[in-house]
């Protein structure tokens, strides 16, 4: 029986490169994203399933659950990926700006968790991966609703880790440092023109000055790593928020 893997924000990016490889695992694929057009295009390519969803609403969550369980009668794998990110001072982060980016990226796991949950504790099998970040670990200023989010993002792998481990599901968060995303081009751009720098310089100076390994990390690099969590030798793995931090943190 082919395995059903859920892959939120997958339209692009890092979920993208998710749902490739799992598709090319073998899985059936179910794409959620807030664009259409994209998503449904590679839902095609990949012959899966696509599902617009607004996952800073509960209905948007519950719904997205209810169709893919419709359609293929469970769910085997969750990959929480979808966020963004809004750059301020906390005294002029916008309200409305840490409420949907708090709830995009924290109650939207915990909500799509808690759905997907009967299905895997029925199955006696499930593996949830919530893709972090670097900063799920530690902190930059300016970041307050991101790096928020992911930190709890963190504390809800942890606790569905430990639930989970008699029932066969397993999960964890993947901490990668920054990644060739679309996500990421946009923050180059910005910083590029509010220091009045060149891309390249962005990326040396501020990025990767950390950074051990002197370079971005690409999508299909994180994707690798999910796939080995969500297979069978990963099984003992659980509860673990593992780093891709270019050795970011051995600092």
């Amino acid at each position: 029986m082919k395995k059903v893997a859920l892959v939120t924000g997958a339209a692009s990016g890092i979920g993208l490169a998710c749902a490739e490889r799992l598709a090319r695992d073998g899985c059936t694929v179910v794409i959620a994203d807030v664009n259409e057009k994209a998503g449904q295009e590679h839902a095609r390519r990949l012959s899966g399933s696509f599902f617009a969803a607004d996952l800073s609403k509960r209905e948007g969550c519950r719904d997205l659950v209810q169709k893919a369980l419709a359609a293929h009668g469970t769910v085997h794998i969750l990959v929480n990926n979808a966020g963004y990110q809004h750059v301020a001072p906390i005294e002029e982060f916008p309200e409305e700006q840490w409420e949907r980016m708090l709830y995009l990226m924290l109650t939207a796991p915990f909500l799509l968790t808690r759905y997907c949950w009967p299905s895997m504790k029925k199955q006696k099998w499930g593996r949830i991966v919530n893709i972090g970040s670097i900063h799920a670990l530690i902190a930059s200023p300016f970041k307050a609703a991101y790096i928020s989010a992911k930190h709890g993002l963190v504390g809800l792998t942890r606790t569905a880790a430990l639930e989970g481990g008699e029932l066969g599901i397993t999960a964890n968060a993947i901490c990668p440092a920054y990644v060739r995303t679309p996500l990421v081009d946009n923050q180059i751009a910005d910083q590029a023109k509010a220091n009045r720098m060149s891309p390249d310089e962005v990326v040396e100076k501020v990025m990767l000055a950390p950074a051990a390994v002197k370079r971005l990390i690409e999508p299909a690099e994180v994707a690798d790593f999910v796939a080995y969590l969500c297979s069978e030798p990963a099984g003992v793995i659980t509860g673990a928020a593992l780093t891709m931090d270019l050795g970011w943190t051995a600092r």
